[in-house]
């Protein structure tokens, strides 16, 4: 017996459609900018040590993580890379940023002080708010910081997108002027403010480098519009236990949903435990044998029912898979159905499923 065998779910991974996505978005900015690729949380949940070795195949050279210790984790699988850290230095990781030769992200104005006085001298990049107001360093601040001669060169210079998602919104302009009045205070510095979504807001807001993340793994970067990225995912949850029901029975925790008729329900392995959001419950669905099936009652820890009634028989046996996110669900839909974005559905994605890499070969 196998360890795909064993588990209650496979969760199959594309690099090529990884791949593929990073190369559709280089050629949307290349050659005037630079297209890297953001893989904090660990490829968004997708496993960094098989997607980075992917992306630098395919000629990224340019990396963002969140934390210092993704950082070094990269560092050993793409040596020759270029990593940028967004959260930036921590008190007392100077040294551990220039031995993996880590660039920081300087978000506030007690970094930049201690990055440039605390004898740490190497690279960084310096963040200015736009009006997100989480990171960065307000426009006063930086002004203060350009006039002053030898406070910092910094190799990038970089904000981010709020709304970026939504073409229509007023947000995405009035950010972008402000980078641009920030841009003037260090015009020689090279400059990056487009996330996925802002790579589709066009070339005026490309810049020097785009860094794009979920969209490289399926997420779809426009809201209320056709994804233009190939699927990256697939989960796949084992049935368990087939039951036949019939009124007046219900289903699962709480009783919340009840038979109205006969039918047959799968029980498969898969619950929230493993990332599978609860908030399902009653509103999501899989797909087997070409067949829509629902999700009836609740999502528990390791368990979800399916009512597969209008199922094919032969395609409904222990021991089988319910697609649950895949060609006919992707992963924006399983997020909509969810009340959630897919940004949270892959990072949450568990690891009891087993993980099948397609693809990615060089």
């Amino acid at each position: 017996m196998t360890e795909r065998d064993r588990a209650g779910g496979v969760l199959t991974v594309d690099l090529d459609a990884v791949r593929e996505n990073w190369r559709m978005l280089e050629g949307m900015v290349g050659p005037t900018a630079e297209c890297a690729a953001t893989v904090k949380a660990d490829a968004y949940g997708l496993g960094i040590d098989r997607v980075a070795p992917a992306l630098a195949g395919a000629g990224c050279r340019t990396f963002f993580v969140a934390a210092i210790d993704e950082g070094i984790a990269l560092r050993r699988l793409v040596p020759d890379a270029r990593i940028f850290v967004l959260n930036g230095p921590f008190p007392g990781t100077c040294r551990d940023f220039l031995e993996h030769r880590l660039v920081p992200v300087l978000n506030a104005r007690e970094q930049v002080e201690a990055w440039t006085t605390g004898g740490c001298g190497g690279e960084a990049a310096l963040h200015v708010d736009t009006g997100m107001n989480r990171l960065g360093l307000a426009e006063d601040e930086l002004a203060s910081l350009a006039a002053t001669p030898g406070a910092l060169s910094p190799i990038l210079l970089m904000s981010h997108l709020a709304c970026a998602e939504d073409g229509q919104s007023v947000m995405n302009a009035g950010q972008l002027a402000r980078f641009l009045t920030a841009r003037r205070l260090l015009p020689a510095v090279p400059a990056s403010l487009a996330n996925s979504s802002g790579i589709f807001l066009g070339p005026g807001y490309h810049f020097d480098m785009v860094r794009p993340g979920a969209a490289l793994f399926g997420v779809s970067p426009r809201a209320g519009q056709p994804n233009p990225m190939r699927q990256v995912v697939r989960l796949q949850g084992k049935i368990v236990q087939l039951r036949d029901v019939d009124r007046p029975m219900t289903v699962g925790y709480g009783a919340t949903h009840r038979v109205t008729g006969r039918g047959r329900v799968a029980t498969v392995a898969v619950g929230y435990a493993d990332g599978f959001p609860r908030s399902l419950s009653n509103r999501g669905c899989g797909h087997v044998g070409g067949v829509r099936v629902p999700l009836v009652g609740r999502v528990s820890m390791d368990l979800i029912t399916f009512d597969v009634s209008e199922a094919p028989p032969e395609a409904v046996r222990p021991g089988a898979m319910i697609d649950l996110i895949g060609r006919e669900n992707p992963v924006d839909a399983v997020a909509d159905q969810a009340g959630t974005i897919g940004y949270e559905i892959l990072t949450s994605l568990g690891h009891r499923y087993y993980r099948h890499y397609v693809g990615g070969a060089a």
